[in-house]
């Protein structure tokens, strides 16, 4: 299935905002790591319907990643 693009926008914001505060990063960091992650590639490309899942959810994999890449 794939996501209303408007809507899948807003869900992008809204992670990658939580995201920041959660990691206590300034929000150009998070959207810059957001855009280069796996967690957008199968987010944008409908993979495993994602998009379906809670903001949080998408959160704490964007975290798992980040903490993989950055200890």
């Amino acid at each position: 299935m794939e996501a209303d693009k408007t809507l899948l926008h807003m869900k992008f914001s809204r992670v990658v905002a939580r995201f920041a505060e959660q990691q206590k990063i300034p929000a150009e960091k998070a959207l810059e790591f957001f855009y280069h992650s796996e967690t957008y590639r199968e987010l944008n490309e409908g993979i495993a319907d994602l998009h379906c899942r809670s903001d949080q959810y998408i959160v704490d994999e964007l975290k798992a990643e980040y903490l993989d890449l950055n200890g």
